[in-house]
């Protein structure tokens, strides 16, 4: 099992908010971790300072040697491919080779001021996107229509280092997204905000059966599972930690997905139409479902229990978020005890490494 960082702020602040993203780069680089993922979120404080993960991408390319720097996600259908595959070819020239990216559709309708009629068909544009980007990568010369209508050929500059493009589609709990993901034979990006355990191991097989029907029995593909995340010395205190930052963090995204019209809250309730208290009352028990059973919290204890279960469902990676509101020095001292959880459990399958050493 690998552990990654993952960001994903609700901040609307200035100034110094990259500061955690840097230094907890840095941590990651120095001490094994796999990869460093950031988002890209447009006009709305949750996820909002990070609008391109190409520029945070390069920032983090700047101050980094070893980790890969990946995108969770690049929202395909607001961007020309062109653009994309430009963008990280730079970065990937910038870090040696180390660049990554998972590829969404988008869901808020009102992202998509920055192209609208791609709304509708995101999923295929998506899907499309994601193939011309590779196909650019590789070096192909692919056509594009011109401002007189012309086709016209294009080629990439600068020319990447990594001669194949690593690639994730990203999946938010529907199975047609990960058959997508295993028909297209790239790795899938998901989460536990709207799936369950048995929904998500049913997706990871489904993700695994289109896999080997596109690509053969021997294809593994790769599942990075993002949890939200925070270990320490002492459960309780973990919990109560995170409590109060958490619970705003989900009610940020709440609010979020309420001010979509096209978008039905948890459980498919009009979030509009709940009352306050109620909607409190939701987010203590989403607070509870995710410390309990849906996140990668407490000791490193509990750490290890949560890889063991994730690594028997076909979890490759745990992506973990540590930037949902906990103070900066507290969530720096935390990934001391999750540099210990990725010792324990290096070994094959998320078996514990038997000297705690990295496998």
């Amino acid at each position: 099992m690998d552990l990654s960082l993952f960001f994903f702020a609700d901040s609307a602040t200035t100034g110094d908010q990259y500061r955690l993203l840097l230094d907890s780069a840095r941590f990651a680089d120095t001490h094994g971790f796999r990869a460093v993922w950031t988002p890209e979120r447009h006009f709305h404080s949750f996820g909002g300072q990070y609008p391109n993960p190409s520029l945070t991408g390069a920032a983090l390319a700047a101050v980094t040697e070893r980790v890969a720097i990946r995108a969770g996600s690049v929202v395909a259908p607001l961007h020309h491919p062109v653009r994309i595959a430009e963008e990280w070819s730079v970065v990937d020239n910038m870090s040696g080779g180390r660049v990554g990216v998972s590829f969404a559709s988008g869901w808020h309708a009102g992202d998509f001021v920055l192209r609208p009629d791609n709304f509708k068909d995101r999923k295929n544009i998506m899907v499309e996107t994601a193939d011309t980007v590779q196909r650019l990568w590789r070096g192909e010369e692919v056509e594009f229509d011109d401002a007189e209508g012309e086709r016209r050929a294009v080629r990439l500059f600068p020319r990447p280092i990594q001669p194949e493009l690593p690639v994730w589609i990203t999946a938010a709990g529907s199975p047609q997204t990960f058959r997508i993901a295993g028909r297209l034979g790239t790795g899938v990006l998901t989460h536990q905000l709207g799936q369950d355990h048995d929904a998500l191991g049913r997706n990871i097989a489904t993700y695994r059966e289109a896999l080997a029907d596109e690509h053969g029995a021997r294809a593994r593909g790769h599942v990075a599972l993002m949890l939200h995340t925070m270990l320490g010395e002492d459960r309780e205190q973990v919990r109560e930690l995170v409590r109060e930052p958490l619970t705003g963090y989900l009610r940020s995204s709440m609010d979020l997905i309420a001010a979509d019209p096209a978008a039905p809250g948890p459980d498919g309730f009009d979030l509009n139409r709940i009352p306050s208290r109620d909607r409190e009352f939701m987010l203590a028990r989403s607070f509870d479902r995710l410390f309990t059973g849906a996140g990668l919290f407490g000791t490193v204890d509990d750490g290890v229990r949560v890889v063991r279960r994730l690594a028997a469902m076909g979890v490759d990676e745990i992506a973990c978020l540590i930037d949902f509101g906990v103070g900066r020095e507290d969530v720096l001292r935390s990934l001391h005890y999750l540099d210990a959880l990725r010792a324990r459990v290096a070994g094959p399958d998320g078996a514990e490494s038997p000297d705690g050493a990295e496998g």
